[in-house]
């Protein structure tokens, strides 16, 4: 099924009608979402996110023929937490427009597979706003921040990841994703995750690997690549070709434990996101953080240091 122009507003109007307070978005002050999401911790599972996006051969397609990643790291990072932070930190105008604004940047994004991948035949047709794909990359972003999370502040209660996921249906809304492919429970959301980790659906295709090799190929890529390793399932680590030995894993180890030991020695206000230090000021009816800026280059500029030696 493809995502149509009216499938994506008859989902906007159900975002509009079940948000209590358009100032604070889709989700606002108190809500799981923001809880788990609003740490700078969450960008530890970027490489992690990216990978399992790329194991779809959709999505890996759409990227390959598409999209000027190659050319423009930095500026494909930005523009996706931008409109990604927008949906999940911004007022509900904003949510909105970047809802419409990646709609109608994935309605041109169309090819076909140039080779047979997994249960996929040579000349299989893709679609950006395809709903299986998009409800993969919707359940990318919210596994990972929650793996993310846990990896270095421990575990999250059942009860909170559930009310994460009940927040993420709005959120899978902004894609047009039908409430129906949404589950209603944290252990059913891992189970279709696990289902998708054996699935003949998620098939490594030769581009993704090339675009894998590219992402990791910075000054910074040995341990984005490590982290990233660490966080995917067995199957996917072999098919992307990563390795993970004795000398892989005990990187991990120590990525982490030098991770948790300087996320402890952090001011909590040098913890959150930006995006989320100026949706609670504007809640509050503040103004922007003028370090919020600041902060936002210093992180976008870690996707710098990675590409920084192509």
């Amino acid at each position: 099924m493809i995502v149509a122009r009216s499938d994506l507003e008859a989902a906007l109007a159900r975002v509009t009608a079940d948000v209590a307070d358009p100032v604070a978005g889709i989700h606002g002050p108190g809500s799981a979402a923001w809880r788990v999401q609003r740490d700078a911790i969450v960008f530890l599972g970027g490489g992690r996110a990216a990978l399992l996006q790329l194991a779809h051969p959709f999505v890996a397609y759409a990227i390959d023929q598409h999209s000027k990643t190659r050319d423009d790291v930095v500026g494909r990072f930005q523009r996706t937490f931008r409109n990604v932070f927008a949906m999940s930190f911004g007022d509900l105008d904003a949510a909105l427009k970047a809802s419409r604004r990646v709609f109608a940047i994935h309605s041109h994004i169309v090819g076909t597979f140039p080779v047979a991948v997994g249960p996929f035949p040579a000349g299989t047709p893709y679609h950006a706003n395809d709903v299986d794909a998009l409800r993969w990359v919707h359940a990318t972003l919210m596994h990972t921040a929650v793996q993310a999370r846990e990896l270095v502040l421990g575990p999250i209660a059942p009860a909170v990841k559930d009310a994460y996921l009940r927040d993420g249906l709005q959120f899978a809304r902004l894609f047009g994703i039908p409430d129906a492919l949404v589950p209603r429970s944290w252990a059913a959301f891992d189970r279709y995750v696990a289902e998708m980790f054996e699935s003949p659906v998620l098939t490594v295709a030769p581009a993704a690997r090339e675009m894998a090799r590219f992402l990791f190929g910075g000054r910074a890529g040995g341990f984005v690549r490590v982290i990233a390793t660490g966080m995917l399932p067995p199957r996917l680590r072999r098919e992307f070709g990563l390795p993970w030995g004795l000398a892989e894993r005990a990187a991990f180890t120590a990525a982490l434990a030098s991770i948790r030991a300087g996320w402890r020695a952090l001011p909590r206000r040098a913890r959150y996101l930006p995006a989320y230090v100026d949706a609670i000021r504007r809640v509050a009816g503040k103004a922007p953080s003028p370090m919020t800026k600041w902060v936002e280059g210093r992180l976008y500029g870690l996707a710098s240091l990675a590409a920084s030696s192509r």
